[in-house]
């Protein structure tokens, strides 16, 4: 494969990218948008969710594989989602 092909496909690659991050933006705004509306609901569902998982006894380090992804790969991509959704929040987006 040629140079050329190389940065046409890299180019593509950052147009999709930009893409996906403008149809990501708007609902990922909203649930925060929504999260600052109600944060007493925001907290209550966390507590209420943290609560019936406690009372099934489902930890997540119990469930089978679950803490080797938690331990890598997985929360790497977590932090990186959170960022991204920060970033889209605060506006700081620049598509350029």
């Amino acid at each position: 494969m040629s140079l050329f092909k190389h940065l046409r496909a890299v180019r593509e690659a950052r147009e999709r990218v930009a893409d996906a991050r403008m149809a990501l933006a708007e609902p990922a705004g909203a649930l925060l948008a929504r999260g600052r509306e109600h944060p007493l609901g925001t907290v209550s569902v966390a507590a209420g969710l943290g609560f019936v998982l406690g009372q099934l006894n489902v930890h997540p380090l119990r469930i089978p594989g679950l803490g080797a992804l938690l331990n890598g790969t997985v929360a790497e991509l977590v932090t990186q989602a959170v960022r991204l959704v920060a970033e889209f929040s605060e506006g700081g987006f620049d598509p350029s």
